[in-house]
């Protein structure tokens, strides 16, 4: 089993990447494969709405939003960390997500796969970005893993998050709590426990 986590911060190993380390570490201690995927610190453009992605399967802007989405077939699980840029997360991120979970919904790629979100600021903005992330993930059927309060750490370098005790613990037990619910979903599936067929979308709007 795999879980690849999603470095959506501008320096790559800042704060968010010592929060997703503390995490994989936890993961790695349960027998959990992991991997740290860094966006990058060059522009990544917002979603066109051209609607390609329904034919080619796959965004019509080939860049690192594709190339993940090719590592994410495979993967199990997910966990994506944003540091906070004026109460929400940041701009390279948002955009990221925009185009991936668009183009991938179609695929199926994250349907019924357990996915949670980690939140870095030296101090506030981090419940408005930790609920913009968690939207992404409900809107796919995928499962929210939590942790015993919500998956931030705070500090303005990464030597502080460090620091954080409390967030270091919020982030251990959130990887142990991946790492769980994949294990029951593996031994689900062992049982002959098949994940619920999935729907035809029913879409509306309000005038017709």
């Amino acid at each position: 089993m795999k879980v690849l986590l999603v470095n959506g911060g501008p320096h790559k190993e800042g704060c968010t990447y010592t929060a997703l380390s503390v995490v994989a570490k936890a993961l790695e201690e349960e027998g959990i494969e992991t991997e740290i995927f860094w966006l990058g610190n060059q522009a990544i453009s917002g979603c066109i709405a051209c609607l390609k992605c329904r034919e080619l399967h796959r965004c019509v802007i080939d860049d690192v939003v594709n190339r993940f989405a090719e590592k994410a077939r495979e993967a199990d699980g997910f966990i994506f960390g944003s540091p906070v840029h004026y109460a929400s997360s940041t701009g390279a991120i948002t955009s990221f997500m925009d185009r991936l979970f668009y183009s991938a919904s179609s695929q199926g790629i994250f349907r019924m796969k357990p996915a949670a979100a980690v939140v870095s600021a030296r101090r506030a903005g981090t419940t408005s970005t930790f609920d913009q992330l968690n939207k992404y993930f409900t809107i796919s059927e995928m499962p929210i893993i939590s942790s015993r309060y919500w998956n931030m750490v705070h500090g303005a370098t990464p030597d502080d998050v460090l620091k954080d005790e409390e967030g270091i613990q919020i982030m251990r037990i959130l990887g142990k709590n991946m790492a769980y619910y994949l294990k029951c979903m593996e031994a689900g599936g062992e049982k002959g426990i098949s994940i619920p067929e999935k729907e035809k979308v029913t879409f509306t709007n309000f005038i017709s």
